[in-house]
């Protein structure tokens, strides 16, 4: 099959197509890395600057790439703007695309209309945008809801949604959010993981005193994410088991070198406002890191899993996270099982060729 994974997320687009490849498949990665992170592609969609002669570069680009866009059995777009053009200009590229390709798939890997409309419609007990009735009030929070509300991105999405084969979502929370809409055409297919290869064995447990909790903060990210809140939590538990805990914080680094920083760790610090872990949790989760972050019993639940739970599930909660930060200090002695279990659990949800199969399989009956 040949296959086109137009845009990026946290490089989970990257991961599907090395697994699809193992499976024999011949596919094409075309984005813009994700921005800083970097990730990797086949063809280089990144957009350098919003200034005239930077937009009139990055639009001839896309031009120039748009007849190798054609002749695919399925093209898979990262979100409804899957190129950093205003709405109307992703239209004309989507239409281009449905013209001259077998079938077209949408992601629901991030925020888009149809999850702002859940979280504003309080489907969720916390998200990104709300705690309860309460609107999250953090640099760009009311100008994302107003701009996915907008005309424009609203028309937009639902064109996309309306007219694609199918809808493809990699948490629960965007599951929920197109079910109401697109319940015939969606499927919820994990983020594909691929585990690491031959490594050095593991020595953080040998005569090692201090648990290491590993933080990685984005710069223009961290009140959204809530590592603003973890990491105040991180400073009072320092302060108060230095003996017993180190923190390893890192700021906006590349991914391979946040990857580097993190395998030495016990510990990774994630998010908190989801419901559910995302590529970063479960990419530590691969390298057998215990994880804080979003391990609500509906997302357990929402996946068939009852046994293999050992995500520390993180709450919108001050005294929550310290409770739960100081728990993992002084049960220092079932941390490895629990890194252990972690590892198993990629391995079962989550193994990239594993998930390539679920995907074949979505787009074959779509």
């Amino acid at each position: 099959m040949k296959i086109l994974l137009l845009g990026e997320a946290s490089n989970l687009h990257w991961t599907l197509a090395e697994g699809l490849r193992t499976l024999g498949h011949d596919v094409t990665v075309a984005s813009g890395g994700s921005g800083w992170m970097n990730n990797r592609r086949n063809i280089d969609l990144q957009r350098n600057s919003y200034g005239l002669i930077g937009s009139l570069r990055y639009v001839f680009d896309v031009a120039r790439y748009l007849p190798q866009f054609r002749n695919f059995d399925v093209v898979q777009l990262s979100n409804p703007v899957f190129l950093q053009l205003r709405p109307e200009k992703n239209r004309l590229v989507f239409d281009y695309l449905c013209r001259h390709n077998r079938k077209i798939f949408l992601d629901a890997l991030g925020t888009d209309y149809f999850y702002v409309k859940a979280c504003q419609e309080k489907r969720f007990r916390y998200s990104d945008f709300y705690i309860g009735n309460r609107l999250r009030e953090y640099p760009d929070s009311r100008e994302t809801i107003e701009a996915w509300n907008s005309k424009p991105l609203k028309n937009l999405n639902r064109y996309i949604a309306d007219r694609c084969n199918g809808i493809a979502a990699c948490l629960y929370e965007y599951f929920i959010s197109y079910e109401n809409d697109y319940r015939e055409k969606l499927a919820y297919i994990p983020i594909p993981i691929q585990p690491p290869g031959e490594t050095a064995p593991d020595t953080r447990w040998k005569n090692e005193e201090k648990i290491q909790f590993f933080i990685g903060i984005q710069r223009d990210r961290s009140r959204l994410k809530g590592t603003d809140i973890f990491d105040k939590v991180l400073q009072e538990i320092e302060w108060k088991y230095p003996r017993e805990c180190e923190i390893k914080r890192v700021v906006s680094l590349p991914l391979e070198e946040y990857l580097s920083v993190m395998r030495s760790s016990h510990v990774l610090i994630d998010q908190l406002y989801s419901y559910t872990p995302a590529t970063n949790a479960l990419q530590a989760m691969s390298q057998k890191l215990s994880v804080v972050s979003g391990a609500e019993p509906e997302y357990y639940d929402f996946i068939g899993e009852k046994q293999l739970r050992p995500i520390f599930n993180a709450l919108p909660d001050e005294q929550q996270i310290y409770d739960l930060f100081e728990k993992i200090i002084k049960e220092k002695n079932s941390l490895q099982q629990r890194c252990n279990d972690s590892r198993a659990f990629i391995e079962k949800h989550h193994d990239y060729i594993k998930v390539a199969g679920e995907y074949l399989d979505f787009w074959e009956k779509h």
